[in-house]
């Protein structure tokens, strides 16, 4: 019996700069199981820059702009052992 994976976790950015979002990122998936996949609406337009870079710092994965949206919309995978950032600074390690 093989599990159906789970729905994607769906945060909307809505207009916020890559900072915000980032922030708000940060928070949504500290808690989430390894391989839990989020589906990230973001309007800036250094959104899939800053996203794969804080992927890439953190260990999480980036999995690029996702199609079939009616908004720009970016695949993130949770790593199960991710280092921390910057509360303040989630550009930064902790």
């Amino acid at each position: 019996m093989s599990e159906e994976p789970a729905a994607p976790v769906v945060v909307d950015g809505e207009d916020r700069s890559c900072v915000q979002l980032l922030l708000e990122l940060r928070g949504h998936v500290r808690d989430l199981p390894h391989g839990t996949q989020v589906h990230l609406i973001a309007a800036d337009p250094a959104a899939p820059l800053d996203l794969a870079a804080w992927c890439h710092m953190t260990g999480h994965v980036y999995l690029g702009r996702l199609g079939g949206h009616d908004r720009p919309t970016y695949g993130i995978g949770v790593a199960g052992a991710a280092r921390e950032t910057s509360t303040a600074s989630p550009w930064r390690p902790a």
